[in-house]
C-alpha cells in the first residue's frame, strides 16, 4: 500500500504492545478491515526485544525524548573484559542477542497458554523451563559487602523439603503444614481472612511457626516487588499457590516457562502475524500526531491524522494509556555476562527438561546504601542461559529489576548483580561484557489521544508484575466484545486454517 491517506477501516489499533497484539489476534478471524500501526520501527512496544545495535538506537531515542514515555534514564556501559584472550570474554555480533525490555515468567496454569493453544498460534512458539529459584543471604548490613553472601536454593516442593538436610525436623514440620494449607487456601478462609492485611512474614510466624530463615524463600515465590513488611498475606497467598499448583503440569520439577528468542515480544509478533494472515494491514514507523483529537465524522466514523499528515478514518480506534505516578516507576537492567553460570542451572528433575532460566531474589530488609536502616524493596534477577537464543553459547543474560526508582534503584541493581556474580561458585569471577540500565513506567502505549467518542477504546496500563498477569485478558476481551458484538462466538477459540497450517 503506497499511502494510507483517505483510507477507511473498521478498526485502527495503535501500538503493537502485548495488549494491542492480543486484540489483533482475537480479531484475526472477524472479517474486519484492520489497520495496525506503531510509531516504532519494531514490534512489541514495552515488551520489545532488541539486538545490541537496536538497543543502542533505542537508548538514544529515549534519551533524546523521541520515544514512548514508558522509559527514561537509559545508560549503556561496556566494561573492558579482564580476560581479553578468552573467546567467551568477547561480545558476539549484534544479531546474536535478543534482549527483552520487560521479561516475565509464565506459569503453567496461566490462561495465556490456554489462549495460545485455542487460537492455534502455539505452533509458532517455543517455551523453555524456568528452573531453580535462589535467595541471596548475607551476614552484613550492606549488600555491597558480599564477602559473606551466598545463594540458597529454594525448596521446589515437598520432596525438596524432605531431602534438605539443613532443615531440622521442627522446621520441616512447620513448612509441610504450610504447604498443605496453601494448596487449598481458598477453602480455609478462617485461617487467613482476618489476617489478609497482615505482613506475610508475620502471618507465617504467628500461625505456622515458620522460622525466619524459611520466610525469605517462601516470600521469594510470591515475586513481590514490595519489601517484606509491605507484602500482605492476601497478596502472597494466591501467588505462592499458583507457583506450587503449576509444578508438574508440563513436566517434572518446574512450574513456569519463558518464550524462546525474546520473551513476550515473540507472543506479540506471533499475534500480529495471525492478524496479517487474516487480512490485517501492518505499518511500522507510523504514529499519530501529538495530542490527536479523535472526532466523529458526520457518518459516525472517527477521523485521525497521522504524523506524516495522512488522514484515516475508522469505526473503532484502540490504543493504550500510561501512568505517570512515581509509585509506578521501576529500575531495570540487562547485563551480558561472559559465563554460562552453570551452577545456577542444576537439573530440575530426573526426567525434567534442561532449565533455561533461573530466578535469584535479593530479599528486602535493612540493606543499606547510606548506612541508614532504610528497608529497601527486593531485587529480582532473571538469569537466562544461551538456550533461550538471547545470547551466544557460553554467555548469560541477567535481567534485574527493583521497585526502587532513580539513582538509588540503579545502585541497588549494580550491587545485586555484582553480589550474584561473586556468589556463584564459578572461578574466575565472570566478566560483564555489556549492560544497560533504564527506568520504566507503567504504560501500554500511545496516551496522547483525546477521545470525544465512545468508539475510542483505551487499554489500562498493564501491571509491572514479574509473572504474567492473566487479568490482562479482561481488558482485551472487553474491547474485543465491543467491536465484534455479543454474537461473536468464543473468545480466542479458532479452528485451523487449512491453507495456513504451516504459517499460523
Amino acid at each position: 500500500m503506497d499511502t494510507l491517506d483517505n483510507t477507511a477501516w473498521d478498526v485502527l489499533i495503535v501500538g503493537t504492545g502485548l495488549q494491542q497484539s492480543l486484540l489483533a489476534l482475537a480479531l484475526s478471524r472477524s472479517d474486519k478491515k484492520i489497520l495496525h500501526i506503531d510509531e516504532n520501527e519494531y514490534y512489541g512496544g514495552t515488551e520489545a526485544a532488541f539486538s545490541l545495535q537496536e538497543a543502542e538506537e533505542w537508548a538514544k531515542r529515549v534519551n533524546d525524548g523521541q520515544a514512548t514515555a514508558a522509559f527514561d534514564k537509559v545508560t549503556i556501559t561496556k566494561p573492558e573484559p579482564t580476560d581479553a584472550e578468552n573467546a567467551k570474554g568477547k561480545l558476539g555480533f549484534s544479531r546474536a542477542y535478543s534482549l527483552a525490555l520487560s521479561p516475565q515468567i509464565i506459569y503453567a496454569r496461566s490462561t495465556l497458554l490456554q489462549h495460545l493453544v485455542s487460537s492455534r498460534v502455539y505452533r509458532q512458539l517455543e517455551f523453555l523451563a524456568v528452573g531453580s529459584w535462589w535467595v541471596y543471604t548475607h551476614d552484613k548490613a550492606s549488600l555491597g559487602d558480599t564477602a559473606t553472601g551466598k545463594l540458597v536454593k529454594v525448596p521446589n516442593g515437598r520432596e525438596d523439603v524432605f531431602q534438605d538436610h539443613q532443615l531440622d525436623f521442627k522446621a520441616k514440620r512447620a513448612l509441610m503444614k504450610f504447604l498443605r494449607f496453601i494448596t487449598e487456601y481458598e477453602e480455609q478462609a478462617e485461617v487467613w481472612e482476618d489476617r489478609r492485611h497482615q505482613p506475610f512474614p508475620q502471618f507465617l510466624s504467628e500461625h505456622f511457626k515458620i522460622p525466619t530463615t524459611l520466610q525469605g524463600p517462601l516470600l521469594a515465590l510470591a515475586l513481590s516487588q514490595s519489601n517484606s513488611s509491605n507484602t500482605s498475606t492476601e497478596y502472597a497467598l494466591p501467588r505462592i499457590a499458583t507457583h506450587l499448583r503449576s509444578i508438574g503440569v508440563f513436566g517434572a520439577g518446574f512450574g513456569a516457562v519463558i518464550p524462546k528468542w525474546g520473551g513476550l515480544a515473540e507472543i506479540s509478533q506471533v499475534s500480529c502475524r495471525a492478524c496479517a494472515v487474516g487480512g490485517g494491514v501492518y505499518v511500522l514507523g507510523k504514529g499519530l500526531t501529538a495530542n490527536t483529537n479523535a472526532e466523529a465524522t458526520p457518518g459516525g466514523d472517527i477521523k485521525l491524522i497521522l504524523k506524516d499528515g495522512e488522514a484515516v478514518t475508522a469505526k473503532w480506534v484502540v490504543c493504550g494509556s500510561t501512568s505517570s505516578a512515581d509509585e509506578d516507576s521501576y529500575c531495570r537492567s540487562m547485563t551480558i555476562v561472559a559465563s554460562p553460570l552453570t551452577p545456577l542451572f542444576p537439573p530440575i528433575a530426573e526426567e525434567g527438561p534442561a532449565p533455561a532460566s533461573a530466578i535469584v531474589v535479593f530479599p528486602s530488609g535493612p540493606l543499606s546504601l547510606d548506612d541508614s536502616d532504610e528497608k529497601l524493596p527486593p531485587v529480582h534477577i532473571f538469569v537466562h542461559s544461551s538456550d533461550t537464543g538471547e545470547c551466544p553459547s557460553g554467555q548469560s543474560i541477567l535481567y534485574a529489576s527493583t521497585s526502587l526508582s532513580s539513582d538509588k534503584g540503579f545502585e541497588l541493581l549494580r550491587q545485586a548483580v555484582d553480589a550474584l556474580l561473586t556468589s556463584v561458585e564459578f572461578s574466575p569471577k565472570p566478566d560483564v561484557l555489556w549492560s544497560v540500565q533504564y527506568q520504566q513506567h507503567a504504560s501500554s502505549g500511545f496516551e496522547a489521544l483525546v477521545a470525544n467518542t465512545e468508539h475510542v477504546l483505551k487499554f489500562p496500563f498493564p501491571s509491572m508484575n514479574l509473572a504474567f498477569d492473566d487479568t490482562i485478558f479482561d481488558g482485551v476481551k472487553e474491547v474485543w466484545r465491543k467491536i465484534v458484538g455479543e454474537d461473536s462466538g468464543d473468545f480466542l477459540v479458532f479452528q485451523d486454517r487449512e491453507q495456513y497450517d504451516d504459517d499460523e
